[in-house]
């Protein structure tokens, strides 16, 4: 067991390096400047209203989508003068908030719906003449409208724009569709949106309209890739969402980024090494290497890390191709989309693998008794909480259902199954409108809502937290009554106990030597020398190495300079040493037993002599069987005495000594 738990020290020491490594790696490349960089084109691009008080998220018409295209998004994108009306020096490019430079230029992508892609009802088809279904990709419209020619009018497929699928609000939405790049100067792209007004380049079939755009800030390496996202619903009306990623592509720059690229390289270095001991532990143990749950945690850190690694070299090619070809071709979209995205799925992988990490290090703090308290509870009640759980979730998703079929209809925290599932979560922990549930229906609402609470809140939580109470005081009991196991503390103890034990039994030998050096005048020889040490215990090889170490000539004899210098390296040495004194609570601990001892054993002995005048006593009066009258018992008074002076002798003999 001890060498099992030092290996198991020792690979906790290597694993805290990997895990040092992966946290500067991930952290090394995170910066609060994110956020602030991402709030800054929020409030310009979403929270900025036109002058009639149209803001992006507060688009509800398809007039509301156009007024703010020619308004704050037009604002927000070109600035071409300084706060004073002075004209900025920068050509045809544009610095947002002066600093973040707009890469390429704008996109704008719609997708439409085919004419006819539903039926209407037979009572109806005079009065409504066309029928525009919900979104599918199977039903989108792929014919050319309009102007007929250019792009904003012509429909390209997913691949000929080299687009992305988008997961709005409502559904999810393929990269094709229509398409209209702007100018990089803000009265050009006034035109064309001018252009596509006019000619109604919204119109009943449109489903989706898209803004994408790009910046870049120098000061901070950050890049900013902004889409904003207007849903056209077959109910009518306009749903508008946004999704701003910033994100760092462009990685090796300063001296920190260095050294982050030394400690990715240290990671390879890591799951190289990690790789070859989990194949290594899987050819031993076969199939069994899979019931370890810490062996599937390091398959899945492993794993992670993989990915991660090969994103990262993807990641660093494509971002030098794509700034190549935007600087060959500025007036471009500048299309970061993808990669945005797959930076940010980098990201989330990283932080995902550093939490597994973090939850790894619970593997070799296992011996630790309050983690082997929480674990055996944890793994003793697992199947009695899978027995709760599945009646819990029975009375949740019953309750959830019907939240959905009472207030779907009316309250948004509602019109959803999903959504209703995480209200109900959030009932439990006290965030809930009661009032929205009690307007949608008046009747049932309370009904619904007391009888959740009552049932799941009161009863089954309640439940949930009885079952691992019991079993955390029945496995508490036992490990109480159990001997204890070798733990880390120990080790750590049994090592600095050692260590101290050594350095004591040195400073005692320094000592000795010190005194056979006062206790010679003028020369020592040899043979005075280790007469004086042996007297003192000391073995021959240890009184001749240290005569030998001193004795530059070799003649035997240890002269004046000889001796100084010898004195001078032991008093060093001495003072070096730190005093220890570990058996001095064990000493004091065993003299209190011994005083307890010695009462004991003084008590014994009276009790023996008061037994033996007893014994005399009656063996004056009648011999044979005693009667007691009181309790009607029969005994030999010989056998009964001999018997418990034998006991109380060997009792008195053991305790002395």
């Amino acid at each position: 067991l001890e060498l099992f738990v030092r290996t198991t020290l020792r690979e906790l020491l290597v694993y805290l390096v990997f895990l040092v490594d992966i946290c500067l790696l991930t952290y090394g490349m995170t910066s609060s400047s994110t956020y602030y960089y991402t709030k800054a084109m929020t409030d310009l691009f979403v929270n900025t209203a036109s002058q009639s008080g149209v803001k992006f998220q507060s688009i509800s018409t398809m007039a509301d989508f156009w007024t703010y295209a020619q308004g704050p998004l037009l604002d927000g994108l070109y600035w071409t003068k300084w706060y004073n009306n002075q004209s900025m020096d920068n050509g045809d490019r544009s610095f947002i908030y002066y600093e973040n430079m707009l890469l390429g230029v704008p996109r704008m992508r719609q997708i439409k719906i085919l004419n006819n892609s539903c039926k209407v009802h037979n009572d109806f088809e005079d009065e409504i003449t066309g029928c525009f279904d919900v979104y599918n990709d199977k039903k989108e419209d792929d014919l050319s409208f309009g102007l007929i020619n250019g792009s904003a009018w012509t429909y390209h497929t997913e691949k000929e724009i080299k687009g992305s699928s988008h997961w709005g609000l409502l559904t999810t939405y393929s990269g094709s569709g229509y398409y209209q790049d702007l100018s990089r100067t803000k009265e050009e792209s006034a035109i064309k949106l001018k252009e596509l007004v006019d000619n109604l380049w919204l119109d009943r079939g449109t489903r989706v309209a898209f803004i994408d755009f790009s910046t870049y800030n120098a000061n901070i390496n950050m890049f900013c890739v902004i889409r904003l996202v207007v849903e056209f619903p077959a109910t009518g009306g306009a749903i508008s969402s946004y999704q701003i990623r910033t994100v760092r592509l462009i990685r090796y720059i300063t001296t920190w980024d260095y050294f982050i690229l030394g400690c990715e390289m240290v990671f390879c270095l890591f799951i190289l090494y990690y790789i070859v001991e989990e194949i290594l532990e899987l050819r031993i143990h076969k199939f069994s290497y899979f019931k370890s749950i810490w062996n599937i945690l390091d398959i899945i850190v492993i794993m992670l890390a993989i990915v991660a690694i090969v994103f990262n070299i993807f990641r660093t090619v494509k971002v030098d191709k794509l700034l190549g070809k935007l600087l060959e071709h500025p007036q471009i979209y500048a299309d970061f989309e993808f990669l945005a995205f797959w930076q940010t799925q980098y990201n989330n992988m990283n932080a995902v693998n550093l939490f597994f990490a973090w939850i790894k290090v619970f593997k070799y703090i296992s011996f630790n008794k309050t983690m082997t308290q929480l674990s055996s509870t944890l793994g003793r009640c697992a199947k009695d909480i899978l027995g709760f759980a599945i009646m819990f979730f029975i009375v949740f998703f019953a309750y959830a259902q019907l939240g959905y079929l009472l207030f779907g209809t009316e309250v948004e925290s509602f019109s959803t199954f999903v959504k209703c599932i995480f209200t109900q979560f959030r009932i439990i922990l006290g965030d809930f409108d009661y009032d929205a549930i009690d307007r949608a229906n008046r009747v049932l609402g309370p009904i619904y809502f007391v009888t959740y609470v009552f049932f799941v809140f009161f009863v089954l939580l309640n439940m949930f937290l009885a079952i691992i109470n019991d079993t955390y005081s029945e496995v508490k009991e036992e490990l109480s009554s159990q001997k204890d196991e070798l733990q880390f503390t120990d080790i750590i103890k049994q090592s600095y106990m050692k260590t101290f034990t050594k350095l004591k039994l040195k400073k005692e030998k320094i000592s000795d030597v010190q005194k056979a050096l006062r206790s010679g005048s003028g020369e020592i020889e040899f043979r005075d020398f280790r007469e004086t040490l042996k007297e003192m215990g000391h073995a021959d090889h240890e009184i001749s190495a240290a005569f030998s170490r001193f004795d530059r000539d070799g003649n035997q004899i240890l002269d004046e300079d000889e001796q100084e210098r010898m004195k001078i390296e032991l008093e060093e040495k001495r003072v070096s040493e730190l005093p220890f004194s570990p058996h001095e609570s064990l000493t004091k601990q065993v003299v209190q037993l011994e005083s307890s001892v010695d009462g004991i054993t003084s008590r014994i002995d009276l009790i023996m002599e008061k037994l033996g005048l007893q014994q005399k006593a009656k063996g004056n009066q009648t011999a044979g069987k005693l009667t007691v009258t009181n309790h009607d018992v029969r005994m030999e008074p010989g056998l009964r005495y001999s018997k418990t002076l034998n006991a109380l002798n060997a009792l008195s003999f053991k305790w002395k000594t």
